[in-house]
């Protein structure tokens, strides 16, 4: 059964032109944070080596957005084609539904973050660390699309609740600029976290409030709990 909706899933995807797209937007991300970022750079006389961190914390941050942005819309498609009534009547619960869904977005948001950290080539940073921050990160994925479906009944006002979200990765670039705990002002967006990450990674524990584990485990535990409570507001909307 889960082969069957596989299928239908990447078809549905590889037919609708928009979500093609987001499909090819971290390797877009990833040449251009890898060869025409430093062109700019060079050209501009910008040290890029000091402002690693803010360049990874941005497309580190995209990728749970694109793929929230896609897992979203093809919720929205499944309520449009009132796919929900039937699989309520199928051996397949709803939460096995949705499960199924945020799994497999879930891993491409997570290959896509690891991708991108390691072809942009900058921070140095280690495997172990790569793999770490892009499984925090993507772990935001079902949030926005969850929110997105919670707020919006098709995908007109699903791009307005898109854009809305997408406004708030602009909280943990403002909280890289700080070292102190003035920076936990901005922990609630999910970001903040894994880009504090990165922060750590790259700056190193003597500058920051915290450690790297902290921060790691911190954000785990936060965005786990904040999933759990998005994904019951969502349920409670769709069933209304």
């Amino acid at each position: 059964m889960y082969k069957i909706f596989l299928a239908s899933e990447l078809k549905n995807w590889v037919r609708d032109p928009m979500t093609r797209f987001m499909l090819i937007y971290p390797l877009l991300f990833g040449l251009f944070g890898r060869y025409l970022l430093p062109e700019i750079a060079e050209m501009s006389g910008f040290f890029l080596e000091a402002f690693a961190d803010f360049v990874l914390a941005v497309l580190a941050m995209f990728i749970p957005q694109i793929y929230g942005a896609l897992l979203g819309f093809s919720l929205l498609d499944d309520r449009d084609d009132n796919i929900m009534p039937s699989i309520r009547v199928s051996p397949l619960s709803l939460h096995q539904f949705f499960s199924f869904k945020v799994a497999m977005t879930l891993v491409l948001s997570f290959i896509a973050a690891v991708f991108v950290l390691w072809f942009v080539d900058i921070g140095g940073l280690s495997w172990g660390n790569i793999l770490l921050v892009s499984f925090l990160a993507s772990l935001g994925t079902p949030i926005n699309a969850f929110l997105i479906n919670a707020f919006s009944r098709n995908k007109i006002e699903g791009f307005a609740v898109m854009k809305g979200i997408g406004t708030l990765i602009v909280f943990p670039i403002i909280a890289l600029f700080f070292t102190d705990a003035r920076e936990f002002f901005f922990a609630f967006v999910p970001a903040f976290w894994p880009v504090k990450a990165i922060s750590v990674l790259i700056r190193g524990s003597e500058v920051l409030p915290l450690n790297f584990t902290s921060y790691f485990t911190l954000g785990l535990i936060y965005v786990l709990i904040l999933n759990v409570l998005v994904y019951r507001f969502f349920l409670q909307k769709v069933r209304t």
